[in-house]
């Protein structure tokens, strides 16, 4: 195992680490080779047109080198693992395919695809596809049309093998840095270029730089690099936060709707970093407009100080107005450019603004995780609510007892009702009793008698009125009772439901705890292994170089290279493809080895040859990656 203390002793950087690993990777599989050397001739092509387009300080035309090679690399990205479809000819390699498809994603790139269509020159389909590139790059659209494109990749299976760029990650990263190519103003004449015979051949001469522009060009790196990490180290936590989200969306259901909220929060905080991007792209490239005045400006100046020289030269009348003329706008000038400092120290400001939103967001983020804590407060109050619904509860049973009381007095006073009700029939049978002996006297009283006896008849009937509502009364307070003792019984089993809800949490906070204490040791377990990776594949790719130059070096020697005959080949050496009339066969200008003409369809210059000429994709790959790792 190596440490990360060695490795910065050796002067070996993670970035570069990470490169050898990837180079490593690449040398197993020639299409991963292919895609990498792709990748960094396309950041090579982008990163020095934008240079020297902003150095040009004037709208690109096409007889601009830079510009040319920047379509030379994109054509061979887009070129890359493309499927070969069967004709009655042979076999064709076409770019317009999978570009067409753009005008069905995205109805603003119709009037493009309309007007290559339209164009009278162009008669072959790798012409039209070059036209559709220079007219999206006019537009400042070639980014948006690739990302679209990108996205679709169960419709570009169709047109690119599983393997191809446009499929992979590098695709995606050719197209975030295509983005920066929308500062740059081009005036393409497509109608008087001939764009079906062009050869895309790539000149490596304009990327080798000395050492004044390294140095340059380490400072910007250097300042890019430093936001480039904090917009990644926001992505970072960004994905952490949603990652951890989604792991606790399905065991705390009771917590959705707090983290829908959430979500929705991050979203707009991400369309608001989108639209401080492209403020501060529209503000950079009014900052180049700005810049392109004041030259236009300079050079009028330049100009009508020339002329002045000549007439002060023909005749020296009217030199002081003049004189004071050019004092005048020299001021006037000199105000101007400190306009634009200013503006360039706002746009600083602004800068550092867009890193205070930035850490607001970081904030945000602090924050939402202590409305978490918040929401587990709350928690912590339900239980003390619980409590006391538990208090309630015992409430409501002492009220019970007392209304139990109630119910035991009213039964009392209804004993004491019948009681009286026998006294007054024994009193009845009395009087009856009295009648006989008393026949004269009852006539007498029995007016008053039978008034009385209506009294008492009447004292019994509302007697009986209130033993029924008594009885109404009993039964509502047994079916009351019957209510509260369901709700009491409902509120345990809530209660208990909320305690092994709780326990069930701490249990899942344990098992947390445990899976990210393992999740580091694995992390740093994992590191330490790439490092000694990435060391082992830097030092077999340094000795694989070392072979292919001892080889080259002994082919020289020994007198050339040793060229396969015809008539020893009948199959391709890559795909062992038969040859026939259809397919032909083809030297390798490298290894003299013969190949069909979709495995050799390459051209590069070699030590032996200045032009470009034939090789295969094997030789092909292996000159881009020594040119890439030895680019002096």
């Amino acid at each position: 195992m190596y440490s990360p203390q060695s490795l910065h002793r050796w002067g070996i950087t993670h970035s570069e680490s990470m490169e050898r690993l990837a180079y490593s990777q690449a040398l197993r599989d020639p299409m991963a080779m292919e895609r990498t050397n792709l990748l960094n001739m396309a950041k090579l092509s982008i990163k020095g047109l934008i240079e020297s387009a902003l150095s040009f300080g004037r709208t690109l035309d096409s007889d601009y080198p830079p510009l040319q090679q920047f379509f030379v690399v994109m054509e061979h990205c887009l070129k890359h693992g493309l499927r070969v479809k069967k004709s009655f000819l042979g076999f064709n390699k076409s770019l317009w395919g999978p570009l067409e498809l753009v005008e069905k994603l995205c109805p603003e790139a119709a009037e493009i695809s309309a007007s290559v269509r339209d164009l009278p020159g162009l008669k072959t389909p790798l012409g039209r596809a070059r036209a559709w590139l220079r007219l999206a790059l006019m537009q400042k659209r070639l980014a948006d049309y690739l990302r679209l494109l990108i996205t679709r990749k169960d419709l570009l299976s169709d047109f690119y093998e599983n393997s191809a760029l446009m499929l992979d990650e590098e695709g995606a990263v050719i197209v975030g840095l295509l983005v920066g190519l929308n500062v740059i103003d081009a005036n393409l004449c497509v109608k008087g270029e001939d764009l079906d015979s062009q050869v895309g051949v790539i000149d490596f001469s304009m990327y080798l730089k000395n050492d004044i522009d390294d140095y340059r060009s380490e400072e910007r790196n250097s300042q890019i690099a430093s936001i480039l990490d904090q917009k990644n180290y926001v992505e970072e936590l960004n994905r952490q936060l949603n990652s951890t989200v989604h792991g606790l969306q399905g065991r705390v259901d009771n917590l959705e709707k707090s983290n829908t909220k959430l979500i929705e929060e991050l979203a707009i905080a991400k369309n608001n970093i989108i639209k401080l991007q492209e403020e501060n792209q529209q503000l950079r490239s009014e900052n180049t407009l700005i810049v392109l005045k004041t030259q236009q400006h300079l050079e009028v100046t330049q100009g009508d100080a020339s002329v002045e020289r000549d007439t002060y030269k023909q005749s020296r009348q009217g030199l002081d107005e003049m004189f004071s003329d050019a004092q005048r706008q020299l001021k006037e000038e000199c105000q101007l450019r400190q306009d634009v400092e200013n503006e360039l120290v706002v746009q600083m400001s602004m800068k550092q603004e867009m890193e205070l939103a930035m850490k607001l967001l970081e904030k945000d983020i602090h924050e939402k995780q202590d409305t978490l804590i918040g929401l587990r407060h709350q928690l912590d109050e339900v239980k003390v609510i619980n409590v006391e619904m538990y208090q309630k509860m015992q409430s409501s049973d002492d009220e019970m007892k007392k209304k139990n009381d109630v119910i035991t007095r009213l039964e009392e006073k209804t004993n004491q009702i019948t009681a009286t009700m026998k006294q007054l029939e024994q009193r009845l049978q009395e009087a009856e009793r009295h009648r006989t002996s008393a026949e004269e006297g009852t006539r007498r009283f029995k007016l008053d008698f039978a008034n009385k006896a209506d009294s008492l008849q009447r004292q019994i009937e509302h007697r009986e009125k209130q033993l029924q509502q008594l009885d109404t009364d009993l039964k509502i307070e047994r079916e009351w009772r019957v209510t509260l003792q369901n709700d009491l019984d409902r509120e345990r089993d809530a209660v208990s439901q909320l305690s092994t809800e709780a326990l069930q949490i701490n249990g899942l906070k344990k098992e947390f705890h445990r899976l990210h204490d393992e999740n580091i040791q694995l992390k740093t377990i994992c590191e330490d292994q790439e490092q000694a990776l990435e060391e082992l594949g830097s030092k077999l790719s340094e000795s694989k170089l070392k072979i292919e130059d001892i080889k080259e070096a002994n082919k020289v020697l020994q007198g050339g290279q040793v060229w396969l005959k015809d008539k020893e080949a009948s199959n391709c050496k890559l795909c062992e493809k038969e040859f026939s009339i259809s397919r032909r066969k083809h030297h390798c200008r490298n290894c003299g080895e013969i190949f069909c003409n979709s495995c050799s369809d390459n051209e590069l210059p070699l030590p032996a040859s200045p032009k470009p000429v034939r090789v295969c994709d094997t030789c092909h790959a292996l000159l881009l990656q020594r040119c890439s790792s030895n680019p002096t």
